[in-house]
Formats: C-alpha cells, structure tokens, sequence
C-alpha cells in the first residue's frame, strides 16, 4: 500500500510497483517473453526470414541457412547484410548456432507441443528409459487405447440409435399418414360407390319409363312424386303443354331433340333405342379420353386430393366447422366435393378452339405489337393497345359473330405514346385508363373518345396501371421510375406515392379491399402494400428468380404471379404463403401476359403459344399455337413471334389472345 498525500491510503496496481529496479507481478513475465522474441528475431535467415536451418557463417560475420545463401551466390558475389564481396569457398559452418537452435527448438516444443510430442521429442532425442519403465508406459497405453476405443464405439452406437430411432418416427410418421389417407380414400370410395348406385338406379328408372312410353305413348300410367323429382324440370314443364299431350311425350322430345310427338310406333321405337346405344357410346368414349388426362396428370392430381382431404381433416376437431363446412351431403366429405369439381373441370377440357381472328394492326405497319388486351365491364366490348399508339375498342359480339377478314373497331383513339396497359373501370362503363411509355397515366372517355384526366409525375415508362373494384374513382400505376402512385380521378395530382428499390413492373388491387395493392418489380419480389400504411410491405413474396411481369387477384385471397423465369405462382395473401408453381410455357425476356378466373390461368409463350393452367395443377391443361399466315414457317422471322396478350372473359371459358405480330383471336376451352 502507498500512503497519498491526503493521508488515505491508495491500493497498490498489480503488476506496476517495482522493488530494487525489478516489476514484480506480471512485469517480469512480460519481459522474459520480449527477450524471446528478440532472440527469435536474431535466428531468422536474413533472406527466407525463417529459422536459420543448417547455419553457415560468412567471412564478413553474418549467418544464413546454407542452402539460402547458396542459391544467392549463383547470382550474386557479395553478402546479403552488408554487401561484402563473397563467394562460396568463404563458407564456414557454424556448429555454435546449430546448437543454440536446437535447443530453441526443443525449448518451443516444450512449451507448445502436447505430451505425446514431447515424450516422442524425448525417445528421439535418446532419453534413456529403463525396461520396466517400458512396460509400464506400455500398459498404461494399452489401457487408454482400450478406454478411448470403448468410448469411440459407446459414441457411434449412440449415433446410430439416434438415427435409426428418428428414421422409425418419420416413417412412422409415414405410416400413420399413409395409414389415414387409406382410410379417407375408403370413406370416399364408398361414398362415391353409393351416390354412383343412386344415379344408375335413377339412370334404370328413366331408361324403363322411357321405353314403356316408346312402348305405349298414350297409356296413363301413374308416377310416383319421387321419380319425378329425380328428374327435376323435365317432365314438371310439360304438365302445362298445348293440346293436352302426355307428359312421357314432351319429356321423350326434350331429352332426344328428335323424335317426333305425331309418329308413335315400332319406328319410333327403333330410333329410339338405337339413339339411346349411340349416346351411351360416345358418353364411353369421352369416358375413356377423360381418363387418359387424368392418368398423365396423376401425380398431380393426387397430391391436390390429399392436400384437399388432410386439410378439412386438420378442421374436423371443430364440431361447428364440422357440421357446417365438412359434410356438404351424407356420406359426401367438403374434401372430396372439392376435388371432385377441379377433376371434372380439369378433365372437361382438353383443346383451345378457335371461333374468331383478326388483325390488330394496319396492313402496311410493321409495329403491331398488342400491350394490352381488356374486356369491358359487361364483356360487351373489348379494348385492344399497344405499340401502334392507338387504344381500339371492338363489340365482342360482332367478332364472333360476323365473318370479316378484316374487324373495324367501334372505337378508336390515338395517343402521342406507345401504350404499355389497359385498365377497364368497373362501374363507369364507358371510362378506360392507360399508360405508355412517356410515363404517362390517362383516364379516357370511350363515348366522346376524348381523355379525362391526364397524369404525368412519372419521371420514366409507366408499364402498369388498375382501377379499384371497390372504389370507381381511384386508380394505381407503376413505372419504371420505382414508384408507385395512386390516383384520383377527382384530384389532378397523386394522392399517394411509394418510392421502392427497383423497376416496377405491374400493380394490381386486391378485388375485395380498397386498400391493399399487390406490385410486382424487378427485384423478383412481389410487395404486398396496404395503402394505409406505406412504410413497409404488409408482406413480400419471394421465389421468383427473375422480374415479375404481372400479378393478377383470382380471389380475394389468391394471387397469381407471372415471371421472366417461365414460371407462374400462386400465393395466399391471406396466410402470406406460397401455393403452387406452374411450369410448362417459355418466358425469358418478353412481357406474354397473364390472365386469370376462378379456376383457370392462361398467359403467353415465347414460342407463340397459349398456354392454359388449372390453379391446382402444376402442368398446363392445353395450349394452342399462333400461326403465321403471312409468314412462311421456314422464314427465320417465324420463331421470333410470341405472345403479347391474354385476357379471360368472366366467367366464361373463352379468352382474348393477341400475339406480337398483331394478330388476335378469340379462343375458347372445348372438349
């Protein structure tokens, strides 16, 4: 302790109070490892900077490893340090410094080398060590070589029973599941064994009044009240007939559209019954087809049943949920309805038919791309844009209808820029909005064909923009400025701006909210924003690899996303999750377009094809190639075509599809 000059007393530091020219403490240690490292230093070669490794001394003093120094004299004839003339009959060894460095060495070994090292360091250096010393070091090492080895094999049984114990759960696991979708694929066999029992019987039951009417047209045989349920309207509707015709009469002519009431008889009778033959026939054969699409989609297919029937079961604990949503029939799970309806819409169809074709462009104009393709709020009209700075509005009904080489449209307005989307407004029929390449966003007029609003605070190419369902008056645009912005059509300026990190590809409203938009950039990402609060996403999807081009609502909570990467994904913006990815058509580098419906998405191919997906199967259901009718196939300008455009008609199997060369047909999903 050291008395202060208050008269306390200061607590010594350890490590810092030196008697008779010496620190006590850790003073000492730090200065014997200084002295070490300055001796360290004083062994290294001058030129490989390495502990001198065979030392030899020159004439001059100085000392070098001996192959170092001689490699130097075969280009040199002076010394390293000091530059003296020098040559190898100089060279002397330098017996002191080898020794001095061995001792080094082994005092290093000492104190870093482990036991084993340094009882080896010991026996080569020739520590003399008796017999029995010997035996029992050998013993001794006998004995831990037996421990660790009990240890070593102690550890690997470990190992193994852990992995062969979880193995035994996951296939468990396994099991159990395999073991409950057995059980939920019996329930539903028997369910489908019994409603299919039901509809033969019903089947028998028409077949047998059908013939015993063929057999007596003007008889009165009573029917029960059940039977005529069973067959609905059908024979209901002709109680009420001119001329008070027999029910059976009406009925027959209703089902088969060509028997006639006037003509009873064994004839009629004949038609009849081979109609009947015929119809059951070709009802096989569409049996057989439909089968053939199932079995090449199976996998598919099995993974949505299980999916659809693991999932209600996860519900079922909740006997609320139970009584209200899992039995929609008797015997009849939610599950299994589910399924059944995206099995028959899924097998129903097979090809896209053309019913319609015609040229978007001008004959003698070579930029015919179509942007944009969008039905109007009735599907009454549809408008078409694209790089042909031209918006054209065509009746929908006047394109299917009347054979024309050539559709005039109803309507037709030119901008000042090349035109990038369409945007219909759900409740205003006759307003359209749209953005170019100018970054320009424009609400137009279809009657008086003059523009309504005029938006231009986009600083780049605007490629997207999308009226509200909920909200008439309120629109959204992306550009490639990265921002997003939010319009009004009762405000010249934008009520609402979101600056993000990267292009923004295409934007979209959620059908059922005014406030949640989803945007696709080319971050790979989409953002899911909630209008009213914009500072950060409400969720973002990742998984695609490249930018997302479009995004489109099939529900309130399903979203669909189209990408470079030639994949469409389905998200729930519900649980922010993923769903499914669709993989079949080819999308690189151009914008092809997406369109979606309850059950059915369709977008475009670099290989100018539709391609048509149902949400719940990975693989496309059909496509369809464009054709070149003013290009020959062999001309290298053929391939080079691809899809632009795509838009569903509501609730309806038939679409819009429009190609870069400009040509756009009406297609529609048949058998």
């Amino acid at each position: 302790m050291v008395e202060s000059s208050i008269g306390g007393v200061v607590p010594a530091v350890k490590g810092s109070v030196r008697v008779g020219g010496k620190e006590e403490g850790g003073g000492s240690v730090r200065d014997e490892d200084e002295t070490e490292w300055e001796l360290d230093r004083e062994l290294l070669c001058p030129i490989c900077m390495q502990i001198i490794k065979d030392a030899f001394l020159t004439s001059c003093g100085h000392s070098f490893c001996y192959m170092c120094i001689i490699t130097h004299l075969h280009n040199k004839s002076d010394c390293p340090c000091c530059s003296h003339y020098l040559t190898t009959s100089q060279l002397y060894p330098n017996f002191l410094l080898d020794k001095l460095l061995k001792k080094t060495s082994a005092r290093q070994i000492s104190k870093t080398a482990s036991p084993v090292e340094q009882f080896r360091h010991s026996l080569e250096q020739g520590c003399d060590v008796s017999i029995k010393e010997l035996d029992a070091l050998l013993s001794m090492l006998s004995e831990r070589k037996r421990k660790l080895e009990q240890e070593e094999a102690e550890r690997n049984m470990q190992i193994l029973l852990d992995f062969l114990q979880m193995l035994r759960k996951q296939k468990v696991d396994e099991l159990n599941e395999v073991q409950n979708d057995l059980q939920y694929i019996k329930e539903d066999i028997n369910s489908v064994e019994r409603h299919r029992i039901d509809l033969y019987r019903a089947r028998d039951r028409y077949s047998m009044k059908l013939r015993m009417l063929v057999d007596d047209p003007i008889g009165k045989k009573p029917w029960s009240s059940s039977t005529d349920r069973n067959f609905g309207g059908l024979f209901s509707t002709s109680r009420n007939a001119p001329g008070g015709l027999p029910t059976g009469n009406l009925t027959y002519k209703n089902v088969e559209g060509k028997a006639q009431i006037s003509s009873p008889g064994p004839h009629r009778k004949d038609n009849s019954i081979s109609e009947l033959n015929s119809q059951h026939m070709s009802q096989s054969g569409l049996a057989v087809v439909r089968k053939k699409r199932v079995n090449a989609q199976f996998n598919d297919l099995q993974e949505c049943y299980l999916q659809k029937r693991r999932l209600l079961a996860n519900k079922s604990h909740v006997k609320e949920e139970k009584d209200v949503d899992v039995i929609k029939r008797e015997g009849y799970s939610a599950g299994l309805e589910d399924f059944q309806s995206v099995l028959s819409t899924f097998t129903r169809y097979s090809r896209l038919r053309v019913i319609a074709e015609l040229r978007h462009g001008d004959l003698f104009h070579s930029a015919n791309i179509v942007s944009s393709i969008e039905f109007d709020r009735d599907d009454e009209l549809f408008a078409t844009a694209g790089v042909s700075r031209r918006i054209k509005v065509f009746d929908f009904s006047s394109v299917v209808n009347e054979p024309a080489d050539v559709h005039c449209p109803v309507v037709e307005m030119s901008t000042r820029s090349k035109l990038s989307c369409l945007s219909w407004n759900k409740y205003t029929k006759n307003h359209i909005a749209s953005s170019d390449y100018d970054g320009i966003v424009t609400v137009w007029d279809v009657t008086t064909r003059q523009s309504v609003m005029e938006y231009e605070e986009h600083e780049k190419r605007a490629w997207s923009v999308d009226f509200s369902r909920t909200d008439p008056s309120m629109l959204v645009s992306g550009s490639d400025d990265c921002k997003v912005k939010v319009w009004c059509t009762k405000q010249e300026a934008s009520v609402l701006n979101i600056d993000m990190k990267a292009n923004i590809c295409c934007v979209k409203y959620n059908p059922g909210s005014g406030v949640h938009i989803a945007v696709g950039s080319a971050d790979h990402h989409i953002h899911y924003y909630d209008l009213r609060n914009t500072s950060q996403p409400v969720h973002i999807f990742s998984g695609h690899r490249k930018a997302v081009s479009y995004v489109k609502f099939l529900s309130n909570n399903e979203l669909a996303s189209a990408s470079t990467d030639s994949t469409l994904r389905l998200w729930d913006v519900k649980e922010n999750l993923p769903i499914r990815t669709l993989r079949g058509h080819t999308n690189e580098k151009n914008f092809v377009g997406l369109t979606v419906n309850n059950e059915f998405l369709a977008c475009g191919s670099e290989t100018n094809e539709v391609f048509v997906y149902h949400k719940a199967i990975s693989k496309p259901v059909t496509w369809h190639r464009f054709g070149s009718p003013d290009v020959d196939d062999a001309d290298e300008d053929a391939g080079s075509y691809f899809i632009s455009a795509v838009c569903w008609k509501s609730d309806s199997p038939t679409m819009l599809a429009a190609n870069s060369q400009g040509t756009i047909k009406v297609l529609v999903l048949a058998a």
